[in-house]
């Protein structure tokens, strides 16, 4: 309510300041209502709506896929009866049937060959039939996992003919020396957990399915060990990213219980960066406890380029350096208007309209430029994309005065104008990315692992996670299926004592045999 006086005054000024108070509270209260409308949209639509960007009406959607299946069946067209005099005709609905992919062929094949049955070989006419040909089908078979023990029986030699001290022969040196778990069991530990999303006590009870006895906190202690001998071929990952043009940083929160002087409850934070020279693409994850500029400052000490970020201030140190350049996410700026549309009355077109249409318009000549040269991708950027721009430009600059900076579209506006000399560099070359997405991808896989494991144990173990994190999404980017490789590099990290052994192992220097 607002608060009136018992008694008006008489002098004219003082009733013009009384009025002009009030229609602010008013006007205030209004924006407030307003706002707390808005955010309870966009709850509603976080909660129970579509998590796409993409458009509401297209039917393709995996989402509506998901929720919609029961309701498609539902829908289908019925079989039609026609009436065929005194019988009935059931006619089937007419479905389209897609194309069956062919298994791989790398996969190994086991032929089955089927034979008639003797009886059947003989023709009537009493002669016996021959091969004239054959029809062949393929059918996926999966072998479940088998565990099986390795004995090492290492042979021990002496000369009866002297007093010679005995030989033993030599065992093949071992990521953890002295360990029950061989490079494949190393592997599929790091397979399960990074890249399948497996905590640690669900492989425990795997293990225990096949009579095998190993604690969560043994498997734990393997990972953390797997992470420090694999940390060459991380400082060899990380000289390679420092090399691109442009790098990609984002950054998440991961829970560590036992970080000393937190509470448990505490969030850290997992850094992200991607990049790698053409052709070798680099993901690399960091932990830290903290989120302040002194973490990517400290990870890119002595990067030199094009830093794609979202608007988070943390990265204007590292920006701020000589022969660093701030480039701005368009997803970002277009996420911020998608959530103003979603708010605004149904059927409603507005200013939310006319923004998102010119950046679509963006993103539509992109799309056409995907598979396009450099030098094409950044002529065609300077005659089509800088003319949108300036419209867009326009558009804002006329838009700006006239919004409330704390509701959806005046947060949208204010993050494109506040930003604006960050995201229209993109159009300076035709390396130069869109948006951040490439980060968002590549962290992606990591913020699914921690809705099954949720937290880590302590910063060795979150450290550990950075680390194999780094190699396996590396290794999927470069085309590698993650055990195979990781099962190789164990195998031959134990031999390898220069440099050009740990280049070897790099995922877009090796060529690891798949498991049999």
């Amino acid at each position: 309510m607002i608060a009136m006086p018992d008694s008006l005054p008489d002098d004219p000024v003082l009733l013009k300041q009384l009025l002009l108070s009030a229609t602010a509270q008013v006007s205030e209260k209004d924006g407030q209502i307003e706002r707390l409308r808005e955010q309870n949209a966009l709850l509603i639509q976080r909660l129970f709506g579509r998590k796409s960007e993409r458009s509401q009406d297209d039917p393709d959607s995996p989402q509506l896929a998901m929720f919609n299946e029961a309701e498609q069946l539902a829908e289908e067209p019925a079989p039609v009866v026609e009436d065929a005099g005194d019988a009935e005709e059931v006619v089937a609905p007419l479905k389209r049937r897609g194309k069956r992919k062919p298994l791989p062929a790398e996969l190994p094949r086991v032929e089955v060959i089927h034979e008639l049955p003797e009886h059947e070989l003989t023709c009537a006419c009493g002669c016996r039939k021959q091969v004239i040909g054959e029809e062949t089908s393929e059918q996926l078979d999966i072998v479940p996992m088998q565990i099986r023990v390795i004995r090492h029986i290492r042979k021990t030699y002496a000369c009866k003919a002297c007093e010679t001290a005995p030989v033993t022969a030599d065992k093949p040196a071992q990521v953890i020396e002295k360990s029950l778990a061989s490079p494949s069991v190393l592997a599929m530990l790091l397979t399960t957990k990074y890249t399948d999303g497996l905590p640690l006590y669900r492989f425990e009870k795997v293990l225990q399915r096949h009579g095998v006895e190993v604690s969560r906190q043994t498997l734990a202690r393997w990972v953390i060990q797997c992470g420090e001998q694999l940390q060459p071929l991380l400082n060899l990952m990380r000289d390679r990213l420092l090399e691109s043009p442009v790098i990609h940083c984002d950054e998440t929160r991961i829970q560590v219980l036992g970080e000393p002087g937190r509470e448990p409850t505490a969030q850290s934070w997992m850094w992200v960066q991607a990049s790698g020279p053409p052709g070798k693409p680099v993901i690399l994850f960091d932990y830290s406890p903290s989120r302040e500029s002194e973490v990517p400052k400290a990870l890119l000490a002595d990067y030199r380029g094009y830093l794609m970020t979202d608007d988070y201030g943390g990265y204007n140190a590292v920006a701020a350096r000589e022969g660093v350049e701030r480039l701005g996410c368009w997803a970002h700026a277009r996420r911020k208007f998608i959530e103003a549309q979603k708010v605004q009355p149904p059927g409603k077109t507005g200013r939310t309209d006319v923004a998102l249409g010119l950046i679509n318009k963006l993103y539509g000549i992109e799309r056409e430029l995907k598979d396009v040269d450099v030098a094409k991708r950044h002529e065609t950027r300077q005659q089509r994309s800088l003319p949108i721009l300036d419209q867009l430009k326009s558009w804002l600059d006329k838009t700006l005065p006239q919004v409330a900076k704390k509701n959806a579209l005046g947060t949208a506006v204010n993050y494109l104008a506040n930003n604006w000399s960050r995201l229209v560099r993109y159009v300076e070359a035709g390396y130069l990315p869109i948006d951040n997405n490439r980060a968002e991808r590549a962290i992606r896989p990591f913020v699914i692992g921690r809705k099954a494991w949720l937290f880590s144990d302590t910063p060795k173990g979150a450290t550990a996670s950075a680390q194999i994190y780094s190699l396996i999404e590396t290794a999927k980017a470069n085309g590698q299926e993650p055990y195979a490789w990781l099962r190789h590099v164990l195998e031959h990290l134990p031999t390898a004592n220069c440099v050009e052994d740990y280049e070897a192992l790099l995922p877009w220097n090796c060529s690891p045999t798949p498991a049999s």
